[in-house]
Formats: structure tokens, C-alpha cells, sequence
């Protein structure tokens, strides 16, 4: 299952650049992110149950 999306890392990354020096964006930033917000999440999901609840809020993130 993939939560991000090439295409949209490239359009955020035009966003964000705003000078326009970027103009392409490697796989491995894709597989990099899905780690990141993987861990992100997983950390999230042990907060949310250390909290003894079942619902992850944007706090436990």
C-alpha cells in the first residue's frame, strides 16, 4: 500500500521551490517519504495506544 504519490511530490515540490532550481524529483524520495510517514505513523499508533484510546489524533503525530 503506498500513501504517497510521485506525481504529487513533484507538484509540491514546484510549490515549494519557489525559484524553480528543481525540476525532478528521483524514486528514492518517493520510497524515503513512505518510510518517514510510515514511522510517523507507527509512533502515532503507540501514543494512541498508550493513551488507552482507539482513534489516532493529529497530537499523537
Amino acid at each position: 500500500m503506498s500513501l504517497i504519490i510521485k506525481s504529487k511530490i513533484r507538484e509540491s515540490v514546484k510549490k515549494i521551490d519557489e525559484e524553480g532550481v528543481i525540476g525532478n524529483v528521483a524514486n528514492e524520495v518517493e520510497e524515503e517519504l513512505e518510510k518517514k510517514v510510515e514511522d510517523i505513523l507507527r509512533k502515532g499508533i503507540a501514543r494512541a495506544k498508550a493513551n488507552q484510546r482507539k482513534t489516532l489524533l493529529a497530537r499523537d503525530l
